[in-house]
């Protein structure tokens, strides 16, 4: 077994609009964790975004990382984990699925790899119970999944190079499992048509860089229309972003963070950024707006500061680049 490991994992935006449970997308949004073997189980949290998160062993972290140990025939491993994340928690950009990924690849990691990426997939898959967020956090860039409930299957997708993404984080949380309380068990055969059509298209110009498709192809009629009560302002930006500068707008997972693809060279990110601030405030939401970029990669293994022997100083002194 080794002795440390530390892997960085990027935060995800889930759906894309009409792609609901199957699309995903990795952001250069980041969390950071270490982990090693101990003589007893010791978690320790960094940075703002951490408050809440459980420090026993009933953290998400700590649990999947005894799934591994489990699946590759090791008993119960007592850890030394210490977590350092940018994501915020419950706000639709990946928190659960990074801490999922982040504890899987760690753990693997730590057992010298008895796992292949698409093994961590079908475990991940398996706890978040859709491959969409999991995906992308493992695999990075944009991710196309199916799962039938016992294999995932996904294909990525490369970001188009001028591909930029702006997230408008309202400063409250919703949980997941409030969001799908909202959602209805059966859907006209229309609007199943409707997202089936859109999110084919959406996918196809994904892939072929037409970026000039996204703001139609992002239409949902699925999940956003139902959850628009849970996020004022929400149903205003979905209709008019696009006509102040978005290519296209969506609901981050299950919210309440919304996001617009913006081409990197357009001259109204401020006027599109603008929009969103003025729409929430007049709703009566205060929120933050952050640029950011897809992640190329996925889950990433770091290399041991040799001097330090700790991973925690860089943690802070990370950047989204």
């Amino acid at each position: 077994m080794s002795s440390k490991i530390c892997v960085k994992v990027p935060a995800s935006t889930a759906n894309l609009g009409p792609g609901f449970d199957c699309l995903g997308m990795a952001l250069n949004l980041y969390a950071w964790l270490e982990m090693e073997l101990a003589d007893r189980t010791e978690i320790k949290l960094y940075g703002e975004h951490m408050a809440g998160v459980p420090t026993d062993k009933s953290n998400l972290v700590y649990t999947v990382a005894q799934q591994v140990f489990t699946k590759a025939g090791l008993s119960e491993q007592e850890l030394k984990i210490s977590m350092y994340s940018e994501i915020p928690l419950t706000r639709g950009l990946g928190s659960s699925a990074s801490a999922i990924v982040g504890g899987l690849a760690a753990a693997n990691a730590l057992i010298e790899q008895p796992f292949s990426q698409d093994e961590l997939f079908q475990i991940a898959t398996a706890i978040e119970k859709h491959p969409d967020n999991v995906g992308a956090s493992l695999f990075g860039g944009i991710v196309a999944a199916m799962w039938d409930g016992k294999r995932a299957y996904h294909v990525r997708i490369e970001p188009h190079e001028h591909l930029e993404v702006l997230v408008v984080i309202p400063e409250y949380e919703l949980s997941t499992k409030h969001a799908r309380s909202v959602l209805p068990e059966e859907v006209p055969m229309g609007d199943a048509i409707y997202n089936l059509s859109h999110s084919s298209v959406l996918v196809a110009a994904l892939s072929a860089g037409r970026l000039d498709l996204l703001a139609e192809a992002m239409q949902d009629r699925l999940h956003q229309p139902y959850r628009a009560a849970l996020v004022p302002g929400m149903s205003h930006i979905l209709e008019l972003a696009p006509k102040h500068g978005a290519l296209g707008v969506a609901l981050s997972g299950a919210g309440p963070t919304m996001l617009a693809f913006v081409d990197a060279r357009s001259e109204e990110k401020g006027k599109l950024e603008t929009f969103f601030k003025e729409t929430l405030q007049e709703a009566g939401i205060e929120a933050t707006t952050m640029w950011l970029a897809p992640a190329p990669k996925g889950v990433e293994l770091l290399t041991l500061d040799s001097e330090t022997g700790t991973f925690i100083d860089r943690f802070k002194g990370e950047t989204r680049a």
